[in-house]
């Protein structure tokens, strides 16, 4: 159940629809899952209505599936999926890094050399909630850096579906120990103002990562089987 204590600044429904994103993201729900408006009401503590409303706006979102006559799911993903994520990621991320470099201030510079640090110290400790958070809040920053309301638009949708991915394919921790210096190397090119150096690393990065999951996609569609199975 909500504690809405918490919360009740909020409208209910935004509030449910904030908890089931949440669930999703982070795969409690898993995917393919049946998403029951009288169970999740009953759960949650509210009438159907607001629960209605939120699987329809996740709908929009892509997060949930309305087939007819059989109701709704948690949307299926598949290695596919994250590789076109990450082919828009890697080239408006790479737009955003070479922005980065030419505004940066000595703030900014400050600041992303502190979430960079994090971002290590949650690697060095193996804490995978502390991983994703890190890892969310250096490309976020990064994209804000380039102070283009367009692109940060742009960016945060597609950064919020690759925040699914984080959280079902990445529990092998194996996967992240190379990133920091990756992350090393985005930050010294944009504190430095090398334009072409902050977009080369910031897409060879994710270049990386796209690669890594083509390699692996078998393996990785198991794995969302193994998570729908639980």
């Amino acid at each position: 159940m909500i504690n809405f204590t918490l919360q009740n600044h909020k409208p209910l429904r935004e509030i449910v629809y904030e908890e089931l994103k949440r669930q999703i993201m982070v795969g409690e729900i898993a995917p393919g899952t049946r998403m029951m408006e009288v169970e999740l009401a009953e759960e949650m503590g509210v009438s159907r209505t607001p629960v209605r409303e939120a699987i329809r706006k996740l709908e929009k979102e892509g997060l949930v599936t309305i087939e007819p006559r059989r109701g709704a799911y948690a949307s299926d993903i598949s290695a596919k999926d994250m590789v076109d994520i990450l082919e828009v990621r890697q080239d408006l991320e790479g737009m955003a890094a070479g922005i980065a470099a030419q505004k940066i201030t000595d703030e900014g510079r400050i600041e992303l050399e502190n979430i960079a640090r994090k971002y290590k110290e949650s690697v060095d400790k193996e804490d995978i909630e502390e991983i994703i958070k890190n890892d969310e809040a250096f490309h976020k920053y990064i994209v804000g850096l380039s102070g283009n309301k367009t692109l940060i638009k742009m960016v945060s949708q597609v950064q919020e579906l690759a925040l699914r991915f984080r959280y079902i394919y990445y529990e092998d921790f194996s996967r992240f120990k190379n990133q920091p210096s990756e992350h090393q190397a985005i930050v010294d090119a944009i504190a430095g103002g090398d334009v072409a150096g902050a977009r080369k690393f910031a897409e060879e990065h994710l270049a990386g990562l796209k690669d890594f999951v083509r390699r692996e996609g078998d393996k990785l569609s198991k794995h969302v089987v193994n998570v729908k199975s639980r």
